[in-house]
């Protein structure tokens, strides 16, 4: 479970990565990567994708929730 969880977490992170900066890694990959660790907010992918999951994971619990509501036993 915390295996599957870890993994979903790390595919939000790489979409987002990548969606928001494409132009970036595509053109000039390696000067990006040495630009992350000088910029002004290196936690900003991480709360991102945070923010992200979250909201993802409510989502899911909120089905299983109903799913479990009104599965019958």
């Amino acid at each position: 479970m915390f295996k599957k969880e870890i993994l979903i977490f790390i595919a939000i992170f790489l979409f987002l990565a990548l969606g928001m900066h494409m132009n970036q890694w595509l053109t000039q990959p390696l000067t990006h990567l040495n630009n992350l660790s000088t910029h002004k907010m290196p936690y900003h992918p991480l709360l991102y994708t945070t923010i992200v999951y979250s909201f993802i994971w409510l989502i899911r619990a909120v089905i299983r929730a109903f799913i479990k509501l009104f599965s019958k036993r």
